[in-house]
């Protein structure tokens, strides 16, 4: 079942939150916030072996927060289809000399990419303010009690299945209903193990067991997950549904799912090209801005508003426009959501069996 959603003017508003991490607070809804990845395995789908060495991830990680990232995401081991699981010896191997180097070298927030309780709390030992969970807490639960004790934020991604078995799942009957049932439960024991909202955000998981088709899906319907009232995060760099015959072509792909995720409600993304998707997202912000002045009284838009057949006044004001334009008057925005209480019904509804 679909999520109810309003009105579409109601659904192309992105919410301000105020995200607490281990050694601060990000602003997520002013402007889309950028995860760089950095994986320091030799398998990944992306880039794998290229910063296994923990001086090349160094050097990478500079390059990353250099081009504009807000957040840089470290990972050890692949989640990429077919990836079989590591031992948390061997994923603490790859990453702590990495973490090593970078903990004081950067200014951005560190994220590590792990489903593990024992590799999170080696990381948050070692300077990681975030855990990116790409299993939603179903691999590892005690992970959330982690986090919970030291303080971290916690990104909770949709996964169905595992890495190994992606290839053989059929397609969801109602892929965003499902997503959104399953990320409401996940948060839900992420509180229940200590983890207060404001340290919460949720990701759908593109390509996390997916069907080619479903993912485009979820892009379009992004603005269901507003009603969970907690911030998004949306990973499509470089991933199989979007892969073209070159790089760049797939690059150019990127840039226009990461532009429909953030004019949808993203507040941060997850990409590898972290130049190319910066300038996306400053432009994909803008044009939000404007959607969102849209939504104010007509008497107080930025130029008024336009009607066919509308008589111009003499000065080429339109009747009933504002009189200020965008230089006097901008575009207001919402009020920051900083509320810990559970946010009412579930807008997803568990189906009868």
């Amino acid at each position: 079942m679909r999520a109810q959603a309003g009105p579409p003017t109601d659904r192309m508003t992105r919410k301000l939150f105020y995200l607490k991490t281990r050694s601060g607070e990000l602003h997520l809804g002013q402007r889309t916030l950028i995860m760089g990845v950095l994986n320091v395995t030799p398998d990944s789908f992306s880039d794998g072996g290229r910063y296994q060495e923990p001086d090349n991830a160094f050097a990478r990680a500079i390059q990353i927060e250099e081009q504009g990232a807000d957040i840089l995401d470290v990972g050890a081991e692949s989640t990429r289809p077919g990836a079989k699981a590591i031992s948390a010896a061997e994923e603490l191997r790859r990453l702590i000399p990495v973490l090593k180097r970078l903990k004081g070298a950067v200014r951005i927030a560190i994220s590590v990419d792990t489903y593990k309780a024992e590799v999170a709390e080696a990381a948050l030992a070692h300077g990681a303010d975030i855990i990116n969970d790409p299993s939603g807490l179903t691999f590892d639960p005690h992970l959330a009690k982690v986090a919970a004790q030291n303080g971290a934020a916690l990104v909770l991604n949709h996964m169905r299945g595992r890495p190994e078995t992606w290839a053989r799942l059929g397609p969801l009957p109602d892929v965003m209903g499902a997503v959104g049932r399953d990320l409401e439960a996940t948060a839900h024991r992420a509180r229940l193990a200590g983890v207060d909202r404001s340290h919460l955000v949720l990701d759908p998981g593109l390509g996390f067991g997916k069907r080619k088709e479903q993912n485009s899906e979820i892009i379009a319907r992004l603005p269901e997950l507003a009603a969970l009232e907690l911030p998004i995060m949306v990973g499509p760099s470089r991933k199989s549904f979007l892969a073209q015959t070159s790089t760049l072509g797939t690059i150019f792909a990127t840039a226009a799912a990461v532009t429909a995720s953030i004019l949808g409600g993203a507040h941060l993304v997850r990409v590898h090209d972290v130049a190319e998707m910066k300038a996306a997202a400053t432009l994909a912000d803008e044009i939000l801005r404007q959607m969102e002045a849209e939504r104010l009284p007509e008497a107080e838009r930025p130029g008024g508003s336009f009607r066919a057949g509308e008589p111009a006044s003499k000065s080429g004001q339109r009747t009933g426009a504002s009189p200020g334009g965008p230089t006097e008057r901008g575009p207001r925005r919402p009020q920051a959501d900083r509320r810990s209480a559970s946010p009412g019904p579930s807008p997803y509804p568990r189906r009868s069996r």
